[in-house]
């Protein structure tokens, strides 16, 4: 009989290593998504739980972390998204956004936190196994 903690070890090292196997697809996904979210013009924000920060912060994570859980040592292309979301902010009042730097804070913390999220689930996976 496998107990209860022993099958959800099994589960998050199976999705750890689907999203080691995918990460370049998931990356360029999550990537294509945030672009569009972010240069689509809007008449007037979405009604959704949470603030615009915490929206940053949790897409620019589910950015960083297929990344960092593959390649923990690649940091230049972690500094890459950075730059992009620098970017983005720069591109948005030219599509009928606001470009603010304190987004751009939330991008840069939400990529820490998926660095550091695939790092904890590095260390947990091997545990695991």
């Amino acid at each position: 009989m496998i107990f209860r903690s022993q099958k959800s070890n099994i589960n998050m090292v199976k999705l750890t290593e689907l999203t080691s196997r995918y990460w370049i697809k998931l990356s360029l996904f999550i990537l294509l998504a945030i672009t569009i979210l972010s240069l689509h013009p809007l008449e007037s924000l979405p009604e959704a739980p949470g603030t615009d920060k915490t929206h940053h912060l949790i897409a620019y994570a589910a950015l960083a972390f297929p990344t960092a859980l593959r390649k923990p040592k690649r940091w230049p292309i972690i500094i890459i998204f950075a730059l992009y979301s620098g970017l983005i902010e720069l591109i948005q009042p030219y599509a009928n956004r606001y470009g603010e730097w304190m987004d751009f804070l939330a991008n840069i913390s939400g990529l820490l936190v998926g660095v550091m999220l695939a790092f904890s689930t590095n260390k947990l996976t091997k545990r695991a196994q």
